[in-house]
C-alpha cells in the first residue's frame, strides 16, 4: 500500500523545515543554558565536606577528632608533625593536626588546596578545639603562588583551553564538506600544542599563576584541549546537533563545574565526586596543581585520563570516516 502524497506546497515544507530548525536551536540553547546555571549555582549553594583528608599526630587525638569531626573527614593517624607534613606536601592530607600542649592544637595546611578544602579544614578544627577550650595555632606549609591569591588561575585556564578547543572542533564539524577529514585532524592537533604551549606561558612565566615546571604544564593543557577537541568532534560526527550539545554539557558545563578547582572535590556531592577526575577538566585540574604544588605526585592517572579521551574521541572519528565510506562503496555497489 503507497503513502499518500504530502499534500503541502515545496514553499509549507521549506517553512515547516525553518521552523524546526529554529526551534531545535533555541530548545537546545535553552538546555545548555539552564544546565550551566542549574550546576554552578547549585554545587555552590552549601557545599559539605565528605571525607576531607586530614592527618593527626597520635592516637589519643586522632580518636578525639574523629569522634568530633565524624564523616566530614578522613582521618590518618600518623606518629609525627614531620609525617602528617610530608601527606600534606604530596597531597593526600589537606592539613596536619598535632598538639603541643593539652591546651594548644597546631594544624599545618595546604592553602594550595584552595580556599574551599583549605578553609573547611581550619574551621572545622577551630570547632573541634573551641569545644576542647584549646586554641588553635595555624601554618599554610603549600601556600598558593604570590599571584593566585584567590586559586582560582587553574581554573580559569582549564575552562579557556576547553571552551576554545570546543569552538574549534563545532566549527570544524560545521565545515565538514569544506576541509578533508586529514585536514581537520591536522587543524585540531596543531592547535592543541598552540593553545597549551600559549596558555601555560600566560599563566606560568608571564603572569606566574601557575607554578608548575613549563614543560609539564604545557604538556597537560595540549592534552586537555586535544581530549576536547578530539571528544568533541567525535560527538559531532557520530550524534550531529545533539552530540554537539552533549559535549558543551559534558566538557564545559558539568567537567569544568566538578574539576575541584573552585570547589574542593572533598566538599562536592557524590555525583560530582565520582566524576570529577573522570573528565578532562578535572584531570587537567589535578595535573596542574600536582605538577605546581605536590611535587609532582599522583600526576600519572590524570595525564592518562586526558590521553584516553584524546585517543578515544580520535578513534572514534576515524571509525565514522571508516563507516560512511564503506556505506557509500555498498551504495555504488548495489547500482
Amino acid at each position: 500500500m503507497s503513502s499518500s502524497p504530502d499534500p503541502r506546497t515545496d514553499g509549507e515544507r521549506l517553512v515547516a523545515t525553518q521552523r524546526r530548525a529554529w526551534i531545535s536551536l533555541v530548545l537546545t540553547g535553552l538546555i545548555i543554558g539552564t544546565a550551566f546555571i542549574a550546576v554552578y549555582v547549585g554545587l555552590q549553594r552549601s557545599p559539605e565536606p565528605s571525607h576531607l583528608p586530614i592527618a593527626v599526630v597520635g592516637e589519643q587525638l586522632a580518636t578525639s577528632a574523629h569522634t568530633g569531626f565524624g564523616e566530614a573527614v578522613a582521618v590518618t593517624q600518623v606518629a609525627s608533625v614531620d609525617d602528617g607534613a610530608a601527606l600534606v606536601r604530596d597531597g593526600d592530607a589537606v592539613a596536619v593536626l598535632g598538639a603541643t600542649s593539652p591546651t594548644t592544637l597546631t594544624l599545618d595546611y595546604a592553602g594550595a588546596s584552595g580556599f574551599s578544602e583549605s578553609g573547611t579544614a581550619r574551621q572545622l578544627v577551630a570547632g573541634l578545639a573551641g569545644r576542647a577550650g584549646a586554641t588553635v595555632q595555624e601554618n599554610d606549609i603549600v601556600p598558593l603562588a604570590s599571584y593566585d591569591s584567590r586559586g582560582l588561575s587553574a581554573f580559569y585556564v582549564v575552562f579557556g583551553v576547553t571552551l576554545s578547543s570546543f569552538v574549534l572542533a563545532q566549527g570544524l564539524t560545521a565545515a565538514t564538506a569544506k576541509v578533508r577529514l586529514r585536514l581537520r585532524l591536522y587543524a585540531m592537533g596543531g592547535f592543541a600544542v598552540a593553545i597549551g604551549v600559549i596558555a601555560a606561558t600566560v599563566a606560568g612565566p608571564i603572569y606566574g599563576s601557575l607554578t608548575a615546571p613549563f614543560p609539564l604544564l604545557a604538556l597537560s593543557l595540549i592534552l586537555l584541549s586535544a581530549a576536547s577537541a578530539f571528544t568533541t568532534k567525535a560527538l559531532g560526527a557520530w550524534l550531529g546537533p545533539a552530540g554537539i550539545a552533549l559535549a558543551v554539557l559534558t566538557l564545559t558545563t558539568i567537567g569544568n563545574a566538578t574539576s575541584g578547582a573552585t570547589i574542593g572535590v572533598d566538599l562536592l556531592p557524590d555525583w560530582a565526586q565520582a566524576i570529577s577526575a573522570k573528565l578532562p577538566p578535572g584531570a587537567a585540574v589535578r595535573a596542574v596543581n600536582n605538577f605546581g604544588y605536590f611535587n609532582g605526585s599522583h600526576t600519572l592517572v590524570p595525564l592518562t585520563v586526558l590521553a584516553t579521551w584524546f585517543l578515544a574521541g580520535l578513534g572514534f572519528v576515524l571509525l565514522r570516516q571508516q563507516t560512511a565510506q564503506r556505506r557509500t562503496l555498498s551504495g555504488k555497489a548495489g547500482r
